[in-house]
């Protein structure tokens, strides 16, 4: 099938000669410094509403749900724009308005009026943005990697991603406890800031596919994104699976987000290092999807990772007693659900990416980030609810259970029969022709 992106050649893919080239760099250092300060504000948002502002299960629960809520509105209007422009064109202003939130929250904090509202505002804000940044680059990358390097240049950025969730929550936590929630915020803005230094100095131009003399409605062209992925058995297992896991995970990090520093009464600080330890975890992660799926299949690796990887939550509310005994349990769950949740995201994005044709990248990135995080307000809610209903042990056994329904998505689905080649785009009408059109 014809591809309508610029030729692989132009940034090579070969492992050695990919990091050489400039361009790549600076979106591989844009993409780190940004996901950065996005793991540092989702900590400390949600860290100073508990710990400063007292906010009690159902208000947090909203929070969270209010910074997750733009991902249902926005995906597919993001996925349609991004097929028409360049990634980069969304990317750079996503990062720019990022920092100018999270610097207003500062700016407010710092004057003694960052309260609940302020917060509240914030947390849209940059939620909505991170729509627009999340579904742009994942499209960005087929232009700039060889198909058949997917995995490798996922691996890359997944593996810039990791090294956030290592610094992130930790950075994020520390700061709230021993300066402040504005510095904090600061913090967040700053990141954003280099993001956006970085991305906007990539001086190759991005094609764009080639629109008709009459280009179809953004609304048609949502639909077109819509049917494509509904009428492909391993995209719409792609996103059942991704819908359940988010749902119960989202309900989850609530209950956490509780949990933690209330019935095991651990400080801030101590919050951020137990959720950052998901960062060494998911670097491994990010190390072994570029080796493991094609020795054992893509299958069998999703199916594993995603079992072990899951089921390691169902511990957490069992832990009781002395920090000398949760923490170190903390830790190792977080470190196995890291690995194993990287290796499932890495080797998932590339399937997506392989099936999928170059003009539909955008609309596809967005149809499953739509039917996948789009649930994340409604997990969040029903954290906060189960929390405040049976109390944050009884809710976090709950919502942990419900996350093994991914990865029985995956074993009834043709995820779980996929083999070590990557799949190819389907040829079928249906593909081909939204294809043409992107053209």
């Amino acid at each position: 099938m014809p591809s309508t992106s610029s030729s692989p050649a132009a940034v090579p893919g070969a492992p050695s000669t990919l990091w050489r080239d400039r361009d790549f760099r600076r979106l591989w250092v844009g993409q780190t410094v940004s996901q950065l300060g996005e793991h540092t504000s989702l900590v400390v948002l949600p860290l100073f509403a508990v710990l400063t502002l007292h906010a009690g299960a159902g208000q947090l629960g909203a929070l969270r749900a209010v910074e997750q809520a733009p991902i249902l509105p926005l995906s597919l209007f993001v996925g349609a724009w991004v097929d028409r422009w360049r990634p980069r064109a969304l990317m750079v202003p996503a990062d720019a308005g990022r920092a100018l939130a999270l610097a207003a929250v500062a700016v407010a904090g710092l004057l003694g009026g960052l309260g609940l509202p302020a917060l509240f505002v914030g947390a849209l804000a940059v939620g909505a943005l991170s729509v627009f940044f999340d579904v742009a680059y994942q499209a960005s990358l087929v232009r700039l990697v060889a198909r058949d390097h997917l995995v490798r240049g996922n691996s890359a950025l997944e593996g810039s991603r990791s090294a956030a969730q290592i610094g992130g929550p930790a950075l994020g936590g520390a700061l709230v406890t021993a300066l402040s929630a504005p510095i904090a915020a600061a913090a967040g803005a700053l990141f954003f800031t280099l993001s956006f230094l970085s991305i906007r100095r990539i001086g190759r131009r991005e094609s764009v596919p080639e629109r008709p003399a009459h280009p179809p409605r953004i609304g048609r062209h949502i639909h077109e994104g819509l049917r494509f992925v509904a009428g492909d058995p391993t995209l719409r297992a792609v996103c059942l699976a991704s819908a359940a896991f988010q749902f119960f995970f989202s309900a989850v990090t609530t209950c956490c987000l509780l949990f933690l520093p209330r019935q095991l009464r651990l400080p801030g600080t101590v919050v951020g290092s137990v959720l950052a330890a998901a960062g060494p975890g998911a670097l491994l992660g990010s190390l072994l999807a570029a080796r493991l799926p094609g020795r054992f299949g893509r299958g069998a690796v999703l199916l594993s990772a995603a079992a072990l990887g899951d089921g390691a939550f169902l511990l957490v509310p069992a832990l009781h007693g002395s920090p000398a005994v949760t923490v170190p349990a903390l830790l190792a769950v977080n470190v196995v659900f890291g690995t194993c949740g990287q290796l499932v995201n890495v080797t998932l994005m590339a399937v997506r990416q392989a099936v999928t044709p170059d003009g539909m990248q955008g609309r596809a990135a967005a149809t499953i980030n739509f039917a996948g995080m789009g649930l994340t307000p409604l997990g969040s809610l029903l954290g906060g609810f189960l929390a405040d209903a049976w109390g944050t042990r009884t809710g976090l056994l709950v919502t942990a259970a419900g996350m093994l329904l991914s990865p029985a998505v995956m074993a009834l689905s043709p995820l779980g029969r996929l083999g070590r080649t990557p799949p190819a785009p389907p040829d079928t009408p249906a593909a081909t022709g939204a294809h043409d059109r992107a053209r």
